[in-house]
Parts: C-alpha cells; sequence; structure tokens
C-alpha cells in the first residue's frame, strides 16, 4: 500500500512539474510578445503624428493657393476632400490589422495624389511660385512627406519583428491563445517607382 502511495506520489509530483514546466514556458512566450505588440502601438502614434502634421499643413496651403487670381477650384475643392476623408479614416492601435491599414493607406495616398496634382497646377502661377509663404509651406511639405516615409518603414520592422514572432511554432500556440494576431504592413503607392520627379523650383 505504502508503495502505491509512493509511485502515486512521484507521478503526481512529475504531472506537477512538468504542469509548471508548460505555465512558465506559456509565460515567457507571453511576455516575450506583449514588449513587440507595444512596440507597434507605439510607432502606429508616430505614424499618425507625421500624417497629422500634414493635414495641419493643407488648410495653411489651400488658403495661400487661394489668393492667386482665377486659380483652378476643381483642384482646392479635391484637396480639401481629400484631407477630409484621411483625417477621418482612422484605425484603434489594437486592431491594426492589414485591411485596417490598407483602408488607412489608401485614405492617405488620396490626399498625396490631390497635393501633387495641386502642385503641378501651381507651375501655372509665377506669383505662387515667388510666393514666400508658399514656398515655405511647400518645403515643409516636402519635409513632413521625408518624415512620414521614415516613420513607415519604422513601423514596417516593427510589425515584421511582432509578426514573425508570432506566428513561428511554437509561439503561434500562445499568440492564438490570447488573440495577437498579424499586423498590416504600409507598401509604396502603386506605380510610386515609375513616378517623375516634379521641381517646384
Amino acid at each position: 500500500m505504502k508503495k502505491g502511495c509512493l509511485v502515486g506520489g512521484i507521478i503526481g509530483g512529475v504531472i506537477l512539474v512538468i504542469a509548471l514546466i508548460v505555465v512558465f514556458w506559456g509565460v515567457g512566450i507571453y511576455n516575450g510578445i506583449v514588449p513587440k505588440d507595444n512596440a507597434v502601438k507605439s510607432q502606429w502614434g508616430n505614424v499618425e503624428t507625421a500624417y497629422q502634421k500634414r493635414a495641419d499643413l493643407v488648410p495653411q496651403l489651400v488658403g495661400t493657393v487661394k489668393g492667386a487670381a482665377n486659380f483652378e477650384q476643381e483642384t482646392l475643392t479635391q484637396v480639401i476632400e481629400a484631407r477630409s476623408k484621411a483625417t477621418q479614416t482612422t484605425i484603434d492601435p489594437t486592431n491594426l490589422t492589414p485591411e485596417n491599414i490598407a483602408q488607412f493607406q489608401q485614405a492617405q495616398d488620396g490626399l498625396s495624389s490631390a497635393l501633387s496634382r495641386l502642385m503641378v497646377v501651381v507651375e501655372k502661377y509665377p506669383e505662387l511660385k515667388a510666393n514666400q509663404n508658399f514656398l515655405n509651406l511647400q518645403t515643409s511639405l516636402e519635409s513632413i512627406a521625408d518624415e512620414v516615409r521614415f516613420e513607415q518603414r519604422k513601423f514596417n520592422e516593427a510589425a515584421q519583428g511582432y509578426n514573425n514572432y508570432i506566428q513561428t511554432a511554437p509561439n503561434n500556440l500562445i499568440s492564438g491563445m490570447f488573440g495577437f494576431t498579424e499586423k498590416g504592413y504600409f507598401k509604396a503607392a502603386e506605380g510610386a517607382e515609375n513616378a517623375p520627379p516634379v521641381n517646384f523650383e
């Protein structure tokens, strides 16, 4: 009887040890996912900030351009509407899915395209090209465009690190159990690599 109790105790002890190992293993993976998830959310904030800087400049740009005689109203309207759509398209940082990122980027690319068309039209107005306020705004927009690209690249790096971690076995077991899902990426706008350079000077 005592021997049976001893064997049962040993088996119970082994099971307990295995259970503790599994728990600590799971906790270790979970604790590895959380900082990577937080890094993606933090970098998303930087992306939003960069885009907001651009959106904040648009009303000033439109106001300056409006001052030019007979400036094409349709072009200004397109910029205003694109800005409105871009600022209204937001994502909850806890839901940065590929679909949501694509939708967000589409709205932002719409504003980029509208601004590009505006700058092309400006070529017809020498007084605008000589307007110091317009030139300052143009320089600021170019600087912010560089900042946006930088923050997008940093976001993609953080998202890739996170995605690789949660999708690798056996981490995928824990990530799936706790609802950690794939993050989306920013992609180059279609045809961007073939876009002709435009000189506004």
